[in-house]
């Protein structure tokens, strides 16, 4: 793919932003096009290291304010048919109800996401808390000339420890898909209500 059609595609997936924003961005990612054709890249090349043109257009959204989208969404694009404003008013106890329902449905299921994500870290934490008990525990009964059960209390502790490390690699892994999909679960719902400006 060449600069131009880089561009192009740019511009075309940013169509739902006002169009200073786009030109801004476009013109960031040309000139970060030249730079790298002065460093010796063949202008593929350049554009090759920008990544897909899909992955710019998705990080470009996910970090614009809502609010620069419904600005331009907002301006008016011609006249409502009396029709259309009729069905509206004649679908809002079917359609109104629907929405309410998807957004519940929705937040419960973000809410439910969020709550395994903060059991796991919470089982993680328990299990440090019983390598602490176990060292401290471990000692006491190493003081009292109990040393077969301190060895095992050292024993679980380790344990433990173990299961703590081994935890927190899933907690960090479940975290980030979690992180992942609200963040694609928010830009979705973005992009069903301020969609794709249609030209």
């Amino acid at each position: 793919m060449n600069k131009r059609e880089f561009l192009a595609r740019l511009r075309e997936g940013l169509r739902g932003l006002p169009r200073e924003d786009i030109e801004e961005r476009a013109i960031f990612y040309s000139e970060m096009i030249d730079e790298r054709l002065e460093e010796g890249l063949s202008e593929a090349e350049a554009v090759g290291k920008l990544g897909p043109v899909s992955d710019v257009v998705a990080q470009i959204l996910a970090d614009t304010p809502p609010a620069e989208s419904v600005r331009e969404k907002s301006k008016p694009r011609g006249r409502v048919r009396a029709w259309e404003i009729v069905l509206l008013v004649l679908g809002f106890p079917v359609w109104f109800p629907l929405l309410i329902a998807a957004f519940a449905v929705l937040l419960a299921a973000v809410i439910v996401l969020w709550a395994l994500v903060i059991s796991l870290w919470a089982v993680d934490a328990s299990l440090l808390g019983c390598v602490l008990g176990g060292a401290v525990s471990a000692a006491a009964f190493f003081l009292r000339g109990n040393g077969l059960t301190a060895a095992a209390m050292l024993a679980a502790g380790l344990c433990c420890a173990g299961l703590a490390i081994f935890c927190f690699f899933g907690c960090k892994a479940v975290t980030k898909g979690a992180l992942w999909l609200t963040k694609k679960t928010a830009s979705g719902v973005k992009h069903l209500f301020m969609g794709k400006e249609t030209a």
